[in-house]
């Protein structure tokens, strides 16, 4: 039976990491110790989702929990980009690849990974795998899945606070559940604290990854230009590497743009942008991979479902940006939903 734990949170500090872009494609990169030691040696391996390192927001976190544990631990890593147009089997040849080189853990950074993972762990029993965003099934596995709708909820909130027009926007980058609960989160944080006077725009990108909904800046700029035209002045993005186009639309029209994942106020490649980020909803996946990571090195590695929420600081809202102290109540306001979303007096909606 699959054991199911709750982690308590293990700082990384991903939000203070400025992390350089790097080109998406199929090459992969090592760290640590040199190619002369034995296959014992090896440690955490991260294999990327889409849009790759550099996004400045998923996978970049991801990356700055290998390198925490890189640095902590001193042994080699290992970071491996996705190629344009792979298939499941592709995946598995890349877990299988990193686990028979004897990386543990092995982490598939994205849901895409599942079918790949659930094909993998099986054949090698004395790795410990690691998934971001989805549940799948294995003694050596482990799902680190977060609260999405809880952070998204105070991004709504602060939405609903800054909005001088009363209406927001939502951009996801592709119609999938996952992204449901960013918007039903950030949907019922504005309703909740506009008493229904704010008015939301949802809009997806594409229907599947594979049409570039999370690796498409164009894509997320076309997107929130036609929210702005529809006169929403905070636009709120769930899209990855597209987010970045949100930003940027956001910036030029000089409205409120909120992040998603990392602190994207804090990161070197948005600083042009940085005035117009008034915050960012946040998923530590950094501290989960670490997490993964310090639990095989301890030699009593996590397996399961491993839960990350407001509750451990799993997710959050980021207040980086000095401007979001002078709008009148908008910090007490995310204060006060926190609280009730971890005291459970506020049920936050997943659809």
């Amino acid at each position: 039976m699959r054991r199911i734990s709750k982690l308590t949170r293990v700082a990384v500090g991903v939000a203070s990491l400025a992390l350089a872009a790097t080109a998406c494609g199929g090459t992969s990169s090592e760290s640590g110790s040199s190619d002369s030691e034995t296959k014992q040696d090896l440690g955490l391996a991260i294999a990327y989702d889409i849009g790759g390192k550099g996004d400045q927001s998923f996978n970049d976190a991801a990356y700055a929990g290998l390198e925490k544990a890189q640095k902590e631990f001193g042994y080699k890593t290992a970071d491996i980009e996705p190629t344009e147009g792979e298939t499941d089997a592709d995946k598995e040849q890349r877990l299988a690849s990193l686990a028979k080189q004897g990386y543990n853990p092995v982490i598939g950074v994205g849901f895409a990974y599942g079918p790949a993972m659930e094909a993998v762990a099986k054949d090698y029993p004395d790795t410990t795998f690691g998934i971001v965003d989805s549940v799948v099934e294995g003694d050596n596995v482990a799902s680190l899945v977060f609260a999405e709708q809880e952070a998204s909820y105070l991004a709504g909130v602060a939405a609903a606070k800054a909005t001088k027009t009363n209406t927001v926007g939502f951009v996801g980058g592709v119609d999938i559940p996952l992204i449901h609960k960013f918007e039903a989160g950030y949907k019922q944080g504005v309703q909740d604290t506009s008493g229904g006077k704010v008015k939301v725009i949802s809009q997806y990108l594409t229907q599947t990854a594979e049409e570039g909904g999370f690796s498409s800046p164009d894509k997320g700029k076309a997107a929130a230009e036609g929210q702005i035209e529809k006169k929403a002045d905070v636009v709120y993005q769930a899209a990855g590497l597209s987010g970045q186009g949100v930003i940027e639309a956001a910036a030029k029209a000089k409205v409120w743009a909120i992040g998603v994942d990392s602190d994207q106020y804090q990161q070197e490649a948005l600083a042009s942008y940085k005035d117009y980020i008034l915050t960012s909803a946040l998923k530590d996946v950094g501290g989960a991979v670490y997490a993964l990571a310090k639990s095989v090195e301890d030699g009593e590695p996590l397996a399961g479902t491993q839960t990350f929420d407001l509750k451990v600081d799993g997710v959050g809202l980021s207040d980086s940006n000095p401007e979001m102290g002078e709008i009148d109540g908008l910090t007490d306001a995310v204060a006060k939903a926190k609280e009730e979303i971890i005291d459970g007096t506020i049920k936050v909606k997943t659809e």
